[in-house]
């Protein structure tokens, strides 16, 4: 008789202890729930008046966040904050790509740190139209400011959207203010249509140029240089001395023919250099001296004033552009008329007499 044959090998893996789950679920809901959690308006609002950086930076996302829950948060802490704002300076920087703007800042903020103030930097950084990222890289050319405990840097992404940037940019004042920072820099993109936006919420709006650019006043719109209060020629430095003091006695001249503003405040040209300092507290000193001119004058309150009407049409504007394109069925028709528009199978006006119709049907405003 044949011999059974044995199959079974003599390597064997042994079953081992039961492995168990890579992730604790209790903990892990624990984590969710509490991740959920958001603080009271009342804790933010306690945390920044004690001037806690954490709480302010978490405050400062809910106002750029486009959450529903967290715009009411973030409006119940604005209101809580108003009556601890306006105390600071707010001044507006801007001025051409290359013109050394993150680098003026990180110098004439370090010397007003070094002075004893606190200082809030609010950059409003590009989006990509195509992809909405944002370089967000403020804070990486601002080394020495980053780093000071007198100094808040917050990059703020446009994401393509001029009003809601400019309008949280607005709000991000007040919480800033609020926290105890008495100087706010809005640094601009560049020179465009966001000066208008910066223009529109700072107490004093400084135009930076470079010496030796070509033509300077080329390129730059008049109603940019009409907004400036002042023209700080930056990089004043080396060869570029006699350059810078060519380019003052041009714009010097062109500001000559501008009418006074309603301010009485005569724009002044100054020079500077940020890598040496060079200037840098003539800047400051005429800053301040247009502060105290205008308080004595009664303009200070008044522009802000006029800043505040111009801010509640703003907002209106807004949540009407945004409760429009929320609307429903708007979204289809939108798809359906661009289309039409685009066969050219209707007009433009048309199209929007169509869209704007289906709006007021809908909530039955007609």
């Amino acid at each position: 008789m044949k011999k059974q044959e044995n199959n079974k090998s003599a390597l064997s893996v042994s079953g081992g202890v039961p492995k168990p789950d890579s992730i604790n679920q209790e903990a892990a809901n624990r984590f969710r729930s509490k991740k959920r959690e958001l603080p009271t308006s009342d804790t933010f609002y306690r945390g920044i008046i004690s001037g806690d950086r954490m709480i302010l930076s978490q405050a400062i996302t809910l106002v750029e966040s486009s959450l529903p829950s967290h715009a009411t948060l973030a409006q119940e802490i604005i209101t809580l904050c108003l009556p601890h704002s306006g105390n600071s300076l707010r001044i507006g920087i801007t001025g051409i790509p290359g013109v050394g703007k993150s680098t003026f800042i990180e110098s004439f903020g370090s010397y007003l740190t070094s002075e004893g103030k606190k200082l809030a930097v609010l950059a409003i950084d590009p989006s990509s139209e195509k992809s909405k990222g944002s370089i967000l890289g403020d804070k990486t050319r601002m080394e020495k400011l980053s780093t000071d405990k007198n100094a808040f840097i917050r990059p703020s992404p446009s994401g393509g959207s001029l009003g809601g940037v400019a309008r949280k940019t607005r709000e991000t004042i007040i919480l800033c203010e609020a926290a105890g920072f008495d100087t706010v820099f809005i640094e601009t993109v560049g020179v465009g249509q966001s000066e208008t936006a910066v223009h529109s919420m700072v107490d004093f709006f400084l135009l930076l140029m470079i010496p030796g650019a070509g033509d300077e006043l080329q390129g730059i719109k008049r109603g940019i240089m009409e907004m400036a209060d002042a023209i700080a020629i930056n990089k004043t430095d080396g060869d570029n001395l006699e350059k810078a003091k060519l380019a003052k006695a041009i714009f010097e001249s062109a500001l000559h023919l501008f009418p006074t503003s309603e301010s009485g405040w005569k724009p002044k040209v100054i020079t500077c250099s940020s890598l040496n300092m060079a200037g840098i507290p003539d800047v400051w000193e005429l800053i301040d001296n247009y502060k105290y001119a205008t308080q004595q004058n009664g303009f200070f309150q008044k522009k802000r004033n006029q800043q505040g009407l111009y801010w509640m049409y703003e907002s209106i504007r807004e949540e009407l552009h945004k409760h429009f394109y929320l609307s429903p069925g708007i979204e289809n028709e939108l798809k359906k008329l661009e289309q039409q528009v685009m066969n050219n199978e209707i007009n433009s006006y048309l199209a929007a007499r169509k869209l704007l119709d289906h709006y007021f049907h809908t909530y039955n405003l007609k």
